[in-house]
């Protein structure tokens, strides 16, 4: 079983996960931990190791581009336990597809910005900007 000094304090989630309390509150709300949050008798939230865990997974299919109202199922499909496996790793595969694609395009952009960033290097080693586009000519 889990003690008070097992635990952590919304503020110390917040911290350690970089999420704002007013984020956390609101996964929350929105079903996006896979479990209960305890609290304490008088109220205050008080978070395990494990809804730590899950929130830093969180942050990260967020910061990658998975849509909330993803998140919020694979959330689901992971508080129903056993036998949804196939589906989770679906979704997850889906997702990796995509952020594989993100990560494609902007390593062609990087391309791009490398390339131009040469042209102007080499122009101004040169001490001429002949050759550069120039919107006033």
């Amino acid at each position: 079983m889990t003690t008070i000094t097992d635990t952590l304090s919304i503020g110390e989630v917040s911290d350690r996960t970089g999420l704002s309390v007013h984020a956390l509150r609101f996964y929350e709300r929105e079903g996006l931990l896979v479990g209960p949050v305890d609290r304490t008798s008088g109220g205050r939230r008080r978070y395990s190791a494990l809804d730590v865990d899950w929130l830093l997974i969180c942050v990260k299919l967020r910061e990658s581009g998975m849509p909330l109202a993803e998140l919020k199922r694979f959330a689901g499909l992971v508080r129903e336990g056993p036998g949804n496996e196939a589906e989770r790793l679906h979704l997850l595969d889906t997702h990796r597809r995509r952020v594989d694609a993100q990560i494609a395009a902007l390593e062609e952009c990087r391309s791009v910005i490398t390339w131009k960033v040469g042209v102007y290097a080499d122009h101004l080693a040169r001490g001429e900007a002949n050759g550069l586009w120039d919107p006033t000519t």
